[in-house]
């Protein structure tokens, strides 16, 4: 026995004038709150004092050696390998432990 039909849909189609309405609708709301988001991200920026007017502070020695600068460039070092390379590092890396493995320097 074949599977009865189903009458189509009675609901008239959409025009390309329609569409393109819907479509330009969309990417204008879209661009407004790109906009808004962008506004607050700005004001945000310039109430905390960040932005272009900032100022590097000096530190000491100890604490630059607190934020553990060796281990942000092994890290860095070891997010940039490719092939052969990345294949080395995580069998280096995964016996010992990835965060012993960013203690190298």
């Amino acid at each position: 026995m074949a599977p009865k039909r189903t009458p189509k849909s009675a609901a008239p189609a959409m025009s390309q004038a329609t569409i393109r309405k819907l479509v330009a609708d969309s990417v204008v709301a879209a661009l407004e709150a790109q906009a808004a988001t962008m506004t607050n991200a700005d004001n945000t920026n310039r109430n905390t004092g960040q932005g272009e007017a900032s100022v590097a502070r000096k530190c000491s020695y100890k604490e630059f050696m607190s934020c553990q600068p060796f281990n942000l460039k092994v890290k860095f070092a070891t997010g940039t390998l490719t092939e052969e390379a990345l294949s080395w590092w995580i069998s280096f890396a995964q016996p010992i432990g990835i965060e012993e493995a960013y203690k190298i320097t």
